[in-house]
C-alpha cells in the first residue's frame, strides 16, 4: 500500500512498501512468505486499515490491498474527515482466495456497505468461507461476511449496530473486544485494535502452521 496525503507535499507522499517475498522469507517471522489480502474501498477507517497492515507486515507477510476500483481508495476517521489516500494493489474482479492465506476486512460505515453491493467483492469474501481459510473483521466490516454466507453458527463481534443484522444472519453476537471463532477473528471498533492485531496475526500463523502440517502428511502418505 502506498500513502498519499493530500496534506503533505509530492517529495513526503510515499510510505515504505511491503516487504518481498524474499525478504520476508530471510528475515523471519510467523508468517514469513504468505501474502494477506486487505479488502477495502473509499471510507475504509484508516486505523483499521493500517495497523492490521502493519502488524502482519511486521510478523512477515506481505500485504495485497484489494479493491473494487483501481487506483487509490480515500481513507476516513470517524467516518466523516478525510485523511489519506491508499494505493490499490489488485482490483478485487482479479483477485481470488487461492492465491492469499488470510483475509482482513477493516470497516468504517460506507467501506462494507459499498463492498457487499459489489458482486466480485462478494464473491472474493465467499472464497474465503468456502475453502476454509482465515478471515478477520472489525467493526463494520462483519457486513460484507453476511453477504458472503460468512456468518451463520459463528460466535462473533462487531460494532454494535451490526448486532441484529448479524442475529437475523444466524451468528452469536457477543460483546467482547475480541473473539477467535474457528477461522473467524472479529472485534468492535479502533479501540479493540490493540488485542485484534495480536489474535488475527496468532490465527493467520495457526492456519498456516495446520496447513503445513495436513500437506506434509499427504506428501508421507503418497511416499509410503
Amino acid at each position: 500500500m502506498i500513502l498519499r496525503n493530500s496534506r503533505q507535499t509530492d517529495a513526503a507522499m510515499h510510505v515504505a512498501a511491503p516487504p518481498s517475498d524474499a525478504a520476508t522469507r530471510r528475515d523471519g517471522g510467523s508468517l514469513a512468505g504468505l501474502a494477506i489480502a486487505i479488502l477495502a474501498t473509499n471510507g475504509v477507517e484508516e486505523v483499521e486499515l493500517t495497523d492490521p497492515a502493519a502488524a502482519l507486515r511486521q510478523a512477515g507477510a506481505r500485504t495485497v490491498l484489494v479493491s473494487p476500483q483501481g487506483g487509490e481508495i480515500q481513507a476516513m476517521e470517524a467516518d466523516v474527515n478525510p485523511t489519506n489516500r491508499y494505493h490499490v494493489d489488485m482490483q478485487v474482479a482479479q483477485a481470488h482466495a487461492h492465491d492469499f492465506a488470510g483475509l482482513v476486512l477493516p470497516g468504517g460505515t460506507t467501506n462494507p456497505d459499498h463492498l457487499r453491493m459489489d458482486r466480485d467483492a462478494v464473491r472474493f469474501v465467499r472464497e474465503f468461507v468456502q475453502e476454509g481459510k482465515p478471515v478477520a473483521a472489525i467493526c463494520h466490516g462483519a457486513w460484507t461476511l453476511i453477504d458472503a454466507e460468512g456468518v451463520r453458527g459463528h460466535t462473533m463481534t462487531s460494532w454494535p449496530s451490526l448486532r441484529t443484522d448479524l442475529t437475523n444472519a444466524g451468528a452469536h453476537w457477543v460483546d467482547r473486544d475480541v473473539v477467535t471463532d474457528g477461522m473467524l477473528v472479529t472485534s468492535r471498533n479502533p479501540g479493540d485494535l490493540k488485542v485484534f492485531c495480536p489474535a488475527i496475526v496468532a490465527m493467520f500463523a495457526s492456519a498456516h502452521a495446520a496447513s503445513r502440517a495436513t500437506t506434509a502428511q499427504m506428501t508421507q502418505g503418497h511416499a509410503t
